[in-house]
């Protein structure tokens, strides 16, 4: 999802505690991996694994000139001949410690032998973010935790309006590695980078260019 949809999803949210939340959010995890220059790994659940989640963050890392945000995927199962960047198990929590960040994706209550290694990493020092269904004892290990709203029954819209109830773990995971990219630095001199491109294009859109002299 690039810069414009964001912009667009977070138009539709507006008045919903989603924009606040994930920029909050984000603002947690940018401030936990920067500093560190890194170090960020990046695990979910054995039914979910956040394969969208990794890459939209590598490609923030790379527009924000922010290299620090790109994680490393955390699997629980690895197969034989996969390549090197996705070939790394459950064994890889265990040596988290000081300085590290672990986020955890869990759309479900993950099993205990994930649940004991997440503790274990806190318990040396690792600073752990949990992003998913609010299980209690996956938020009581979090340093901090942004948790999805519980299914409900979703009324009939009204004509033209627009539902907001709707939004997913997938558009969350969105919103959280796009505001991860934002208010950094440019990564090139008397450049602007990318993404302020992008949001100066999408403002362009809905209001006249500006006088040129």
């Amino acid at each position: 999802m690039d810069a414009v949809r964001v912009a667009l999803l977070r138009e539709v949210l507006a008045g919903t505690r989603w924009p606040t939340a994930t920029r909050r959010f984000a603002a947690s995890l940018r401030s936990s991996v920067v500093p560190h220059r890194g170090g960020l790994l990046l695990v979910g659940t054995r039914a979910y694994e956040p394969w969208h989640l990794a890459a939209h963050l590598v490609d923030e890392a790379a527009w924000s000139g922010r290299p620090e945000l790109a994680p490393l995927l955390v699997r629980h199962r690895v197969r034989p001949g996969d390549p090197a960047h996705l070939a790394v198990g459950l064994g890889r929590l265990q040596g988290a410690g000081r300085g590290e960040t672990l986020l955890l994706v869990a759309p479900e209550r993950p099993d205990g032998g994930l649940l004991e290694r997440v503790h274990d990493a806190r318990r040396a020092g690792a600073t752990v973010l949990a992003l998913g269904s609010g299980d209690p004892e996956v938020t009581g290990l979090a340093h901090d935790a942004l948790t999805l709203d519980p299914p409900e029954p979703e009324p009939e819209p009204e004509p033209g309006s627009e539902s907001t109830r709707g939004i997913d773990l997938d558009m969350v995971q969105h919103l959280v590695s796009a505001a991860a990219g934002e208010n950094s630095l440019p990564s090139t001199r008397g450049r602007r980078r990318l993404r302020d491109r992008l949001s100066r294009l999408a403002d362009q859109l809905t209001s006249p260019p500006p006088a040129r002299w």
